[in-house]
């Protein structure tokens, strides 16, 4: 997920040994409507409640929450899924999801949101649950219940995916390291033999899993984690080269923060400045940039348009609190 901070970020001066990424006009609706994109990866529900803070608790020096609201949103590949619909695509969702009170919930949200559900569903799997408590707009605490999907139905899961594969223009994968992308190397391996391009966000530093993606997507810390410190901009770009060579990237897309985002490809590198906005909630900003990316891509927008709106994209998603999406009006205001 990229991660923006918690302050007004400026336009900031481009990096040294890249491009600009140029401005992209309106694309019509239509073509985006023609977008078949199929998620696949960790479904998990967000669960907020809100409430006041007027006093501490007798019992620990903590604050006591008055609950009066309660919401639940998608998260996770979710969340992606249903940043894509809002774009005005077609799309599918393959994941595995718990015969539980919070999986059905999901399975609920999903048919209200307009995505084609493919859900393999497990008895045993407690469905992830991020349960946040905010108080005046506030997080206060984050409280996860998870654990990870059984065998047989990953594999059931890895057959539907090749019975979805011909229906679909883009696959990507939303990894949050839940379990439900156990067989992604075999995944994105039929997704390049069916000549369909791949979109990975990735978690954790093994990615020799995501070996041939057509594009990865991480943020500075993620990127860090895999090929360490680098010392200045060319050490960077050293390091990017070497990555996507070895593990057969086509293109890596670098989210900076407050320096917005930085495209690696075989042409060279192209950079698109952060959107000057007030930053109210990072959650699920991620998700909305490879969504974007993903949608323009499927409606015949060249990886450098796609990556202008995408950036565009991310400016407005941070303005919202939650995970949340951005719509087509939004985007081409």
């Amino acid at each position: 997920m990229p991660n923006f901070p918690n302050l007004r970020s400026a336009h900031q001066p481009m990096p040294e040994h890249a491009m600009p990424i140029p401005d992209v006009g309106v694309v019509p609706r239509t073509r985006l409507a023609g977008a078949r994109v199929l998620v696949v990866g960790d479904v998990m529900l967000d669960r907020y409640w809100f409430g006041d803070v007027n006093r501490i608790s007798p019992e620990a020096p903590v604050p006591v929450v008055h609950v009066q609201k309660q919401e639940d949103r998608l998260g996770g590949a979710a969340n992606v899924a249903r940043n894509a619909v809002a774009l005005g695509a077609q799309t599918g969702l393959l994941c595995v999801v718990g015969h539980d009170e919070p999986g059905e919930r999901v399975v609920q949200l999903l048919q209200d949101s307009g995505v084609a559900a493919h859900l393999e569903r497990d008895p045993t799997l407690l469905t992830t649950i991020k349960l946040r408590v905010l108080s005046r707009q506030q997080q206060l605490l984050r409280v996860d219940f998870e654990n990870t999907p059984a065998h047989e139905i990953l594999l059931a899961g890895l057959a539907r995916f090749d019975e979805l594969l011909p229906s679909h223009d883009v696959i990507l994968m939303s990894d949050y390291a839940k379990g439900g992308l156990t067989h992604v190397t075999q995944m994105i391996a039929h997704a390049h033999a069916a000549g369909k391009p791949v979109l990975v966000d990735p978690k954790g530093d093994d990615w020799e899993r995501y070996r041939g993606a057509t594009l990865i997507t991480p943020n500075r810390a993620e990127l860090r984690e895999v090929v360490g410190q680098w010392k200045s901009e060319e050490d960077l770009h050293a390091r990017v080269a070497a990555l996507r060579a070895s593990l057969d990237f086509k293109a890596l897309l670098l989210t900076r923060s407050e320096e917005g985002m930085t495209l690696f490809t075989d042409a060279g590198a192209l950079h698109a400045s952060a959107v000057a906005r007030e930053v109210y909630d990072v959650s699920g900003a991620g998700d909305t940039v490879i969504a974007t990316l993903a949608v323009m891509l499927g409606a015949g927008l060249s990886l450098v348009e796609a990556v202008g709106l995408a950036n565009r994209a991310a400016g407005i998603v941070v303005g919202k609190l939650g995970t949340a999406t951005v719509n087509y009006d939004e985007l081409f205001q």
